[in-house]
């Protein structure tokens, strides 16, 4: 990895974009929410996604151009389609959207058909706890996991954010139902690195912290076992449900042609329920509890979700942002 700083990394993206036949407000925004989220570490779904983001943009399967469209709407919660547009904007529209029907009705929720991957999920979650609003959003993928009790994918590692906004730093947990992503484990195969615990399963049915072997069965581990696949299950089943989009089964085996995913994203606005000094009383004090837990290890100290995400991003703003320079090479002489 080089480190680059972040407004290179960012004009490097939006050029990137143009090139891709993005208009001006799209590439500004588009370009934006990747560079952000390889600042804040998340470098499996900043700028090493974008190869692949370039690539379905290429094959057809990510309008440019196209924008959500309002198909129902009942009180707080609305139906969108997102019109295989590109995810992240898609994502972030949506958010703004359930954000503005939460400060009318005091909660509001916007379920998402049509769109596509939104990249770093977390990055919603922040956008919601930077307006003092908690939020939950989930999306579909298509089938990467085994369900429990098979050797076989069925189900979607399905992307779950929770947001708590919070004075001294949002609260924010970002997370698939896999024990690691597939950007995770390819980021451990590529360098050569174990896991730090099991992530799946190798071809012979060994638990192993081996990522290529578990990229090579397609086993990934869910989460609490029989728990994170009963858990990706009803997240697919509400948000295609809700969305009347597509669900995991329905979803070919190409990454490359993984289109048409359902999302749900839901915002709840405090503000008339209690001040947000009394909300932060609260977690502050939630937070100090868990920070007097002993310690495994005594050179690491425990942490709140999101809590990483803050130190990380004030070190790669400041001592420029790590990035792969065979894919930095790649952006920066196109």
């Amino acid at each position: 990895m080089i480190r680059v700083p972040f407004d290179e990394l960012n004009a490097a993206l939006y050029q990137a974009m143009l090139h891709l036949g993005l208009p001006e407000e799209r590439a500004t925004r588009c370009a934006l929410l990747f560079a952000e989220t390889t600042r804040d570490g998340v470098y499996t779904h900043g700028l090493n996604r974008f190869p692949r983001f370039s690539a379905m943009v290429r094959n057809g399967r990510i309008d440019v151009h196209a924008t959500p469209t309002l198909t129902t709407a009942f009180g707080a919660i609305e139906r969108w389609n997102g019109n295989l547009g590109i995810g992240n904007l898609n994502g972030q529209d949506s958010m703004r959207r359930a954000i503005e029907l939460a400060r009318k009705n005091g909660i509001g929720a916007v379920a998402l058909a049509n769109t596509n991957h939104w990249m770093r999920g977390g990055a919603f979650g922040w956008q919601a706890a930077d307006e003092g609003m908690f939020a939950i959003c989930w999306s579909n993928t298509l089938a990467n996991l085994p369900v429990w009790g098979a050797t076989t994918p069925a189900v979607g590692n399905n992307p779950l954010v929770f947001a708590i906004p919070r004075a001294g730093g949002n609260i924010v947990l970002d997370m698939a139902v896999s024990q690691f992503s597939y950007g995770t484990l390819a980021s451990y195969s590529k360098r050569g690195v174990a896991l730090p615990v099991p992530g799946g399963y190798d071809t012979d049915g060994n638990l192993t912290q081996d990522a290529s072997a578990i990229e090579k069965s397609q086993r990934a581990l869910p989460i609490g076992y029989w728990k994170g696949s009963g858990l990706a299950m009803v997240l697919d089943a509400i948000a295609a449900m809700l969305s009347g989009g597509t669900a995991t089964h329905q979803f070919g085996p190409d990454p490359l042609k993984e289109a048409g995913q359902s999302q749900v994203f839901l915002v709840i606005d405090p503000s008339n329920l209690a001040t947000a000094s009394e909300l932060d009383t609260i977690a502050d004090g939630i937070i100090d509890s868990v920070r007097h837990a002993t310690p495994v290890d005594p050179a690491k100290p425990i942490r709140f979700p999101g809590e990483q995400t803050l130190q990380v991003r004030e070190e790669n703003m400041r001592l420029g942002v790590p990035v792969d320079p065979d894919i930095w090479h790649q952006i920066s002489v196109s």
